[in-house]
């Protein structure tokens, strides 16, 4: 069964999904939460995935994207998308159906990051699932000469200069052809984009405010993972070049019960292969359920 939801944080309101399977007793629930500039309808596959083996799951859109409120729009705030998850966690701990005590995470992306770091302020975490996760840029980007380099910074500084006039964000592509001034410049690009306009109720959008990327640029997500008191999984790609396997792997080493999958592929694989994704999954699911041990 799954139900439109929507809970407050920081005074935004939070749009979601809350997936609940079959029953009426108290059950485990996994919040989820979605990359840069992700949407939540990117995640309904993964929902379903949960709830089918007897979970809740909650999926949601950090404020100013898709169904949620905000302004201005596609806005990525580091502050602002980790009180969205504390408040998507808040929520589903006073919903009938969910254990508690057993809330777990799911974070795709920067949402890995994200979780980690709302799991490390919170010792009634059960489990955290952090797939693709960010740890920092990679210090040269494949495929993006220096002069490409210069663009994507010229963007990030004048969109953040925007900000503090108040005037409206300077929006770029999230993904682009390689020399193309976007976020993600790769030659799969035509094939990711398709992935992430089709399917069910598409708000995800190809533009988002670079700003952002200056507040990842202070991000340490692998500090919080060292305080971490719950299991985590990191899943990376053997080939990701957005996330890769060098600084994600730090997250699971630093965490004290820390466990990484490394997986063939890369940063898209993940996005575009329902079989691989399958797999990923089902071994999500075993360790959410390896945690429930330990609870």
């Amino acid at each position: 069964m799954r139900s439109k939801v929507s809970f407050t944080a920081g005074g935004v309101r939070c749009a979601g999904h809350l997936y609940l399977p079959a029953g009426s007793g108290a059950v485990p629930c996994v919040v989820l939460c979605h990359g840069f500039s992700g949407t939540m309808d990117r995640l309904f596959d993964y929902a379903e995935r949960f709830a089918a083996e007897g979970l809740a799951a909650l999926v949601f859109d950090y404020r100013s994207f898709g169904e949620s409120d905000g302004e201005p729009r596609r806005v990525p705030d580091m502050g602002g998308q980790l009180a969205d998850v504390r408040a998507a966690v808040a929520f589903v701990r006073g919903h009938e159906r969910v254990d508690p005590d057993r809330v777990l995470l799911w974070g795709n992306s920067l949402g890995g990051a994200h979780v980690i770091t709302v799991a490390a302020e919170d010792p009634r975490i059960a489990a955290v699932v952090a797939q693709i996760p960010f740890n920092g840029f990679p210090r040269q980007v494949e495929g993006r000469s220096t002069g490409q380099t210069l663009r994507v910074l010229g963007a990030i500084v004048w969109d953040a200069l925007r900000g503090r006039l108040g005037l409206s964000p300077y929006y770029i592509p999230m993904v682009g052809h390689p020399g193309e001034l976007a976020v993600t410049a790769t030659p799969e690009a035509d094939q990711h984009i398709q992935t992430l306009t089709g399917g069910e109720s598409t708000s995800w959008r190809n533009s988002v405010a670079p700003r952002g990327l200056l507040q990842m640029m202070r991000y340490r997500p692998a500090d919080a993972a060292a305080r971490l008191t719950c299991p985590l999984l990191v899943c990376v790609a053997a080939e990701d070049q957005e996330t890769p396997l060098e600084t994600t792997r730090v997250l699971a080493e630093r965490a004290p019960r820390g466990e990484l999958r490394v997986y063939p592929g890369t940063h898209f694989t993940f996005y575009t292969d329902p079989t691989f994704r399958d797999g990923v999954v089902a071994d999500q699911i075993d360790f959410y359920r390896r945690a429930f041990t330990t609870v």
